[in-house]
């Protein structure tokens, strides 16, 4: 369960990361509002994982979730780069976490 509740809190961080661009420096009332709720959940939703998942995996588990999603957003969204070298750095993020899974077992 800790591993479903790690993968939510990340994809919170992607729609905070996401918000946080919408929302213009938190001069946009709703997105800032949206951004502030969606941070919290992910950090609670963290908080709750790393009661039995080891620290350094979770947090780096969560953050990868959150770039590996923010940099997909940004090139479908924003039109950013997607060149082949920012494809591999992305692929090697995501083994990192299927690896940090493969050998990490709540405590």
């Amino acid at each position: 369960m800790a591993w479903i509740i790690l993968i939510v809190a990340g994809l919170c961080e992607v729609g905070w990361a996401i918000g946080m661009k919408y929302s213009q420096g938190f001069t946009r009332f709703w997105p800032s509002v949206w951004t502030l709720v969606v941070m919290t959940v992910s950090v609670v939703l963290l908080a709750q994982a790393m009661r039995t998942l080891p620290l350094g995996t979770a947090y780096a588990v969560w953050t990868g979730i959150g770039v590996v999603g923010t940099v997909i957003y940004g090139i479908w969204r924003f039109a950013e780069p997607c060149d082949a070298i920012r494809l591999v750095c992305i692929g090697l993020i995501v083994a990192g976490i299927v690896g940090l899974k493969l050998i990490t077992h709540p405590s």
